[in-house]
């Protein structure tokens, strides 16, 4: 997935620092959505498209599993997971400072994620 979402974003002629922001978000994105929303199973599919559109990406995620509404996640407070020495819990936080917009479907067993971040292309 890394490797796909890098080489898409290179041939666009995305600097390198974008590219390596976006493929942060999308892995934390599918890597939450295979071990949250797939707990137990050991088949399952995830779709990710990419839109390359003039002023920026669009990348849409879709699955069938458990739904996650990144929208309404409550961020916690980074003194805290410090405090506690809590693992995990950062990555949405990184998501949702990283992309500029975010959009969440549920319907019909189907789950689809949009992330969008606008781009200079070079």
């Amino acid at each position: 997935m890394r490797k796909f979402v890098t080489e898409v974003l290179q041939k666009h002629h995305v600097s390198e620092l974008e590219t390596n922001m976006m493929v942060l978000a999308v892995d934390e994105v599918c890597a939450n959505i295979i071990i949250h929303g797939h707990p137990g199973e050991t088949a399952y599919d995830v779709k990710l498209m990419i839109h390359i559109k003039k002023e920026g990406v669009w990348f849409e995620i879709v699955d069938k599993g458990e739904a996650f509404n990144i929208l309404k996640y409550n961020e916690p407070v980074l003194d805290d997971l410090v405090k506690n020495k809590q693992k995990g819990g950062m990555g949405i936080m990184l998501v949702k400072k990283i992309m500029d917009e975010i959009d969440f479907q549920h319907s019909k067993n189907q789950n689809t994620l949009r992330l969008y971040k606008r781009v200079d292309f070079q």
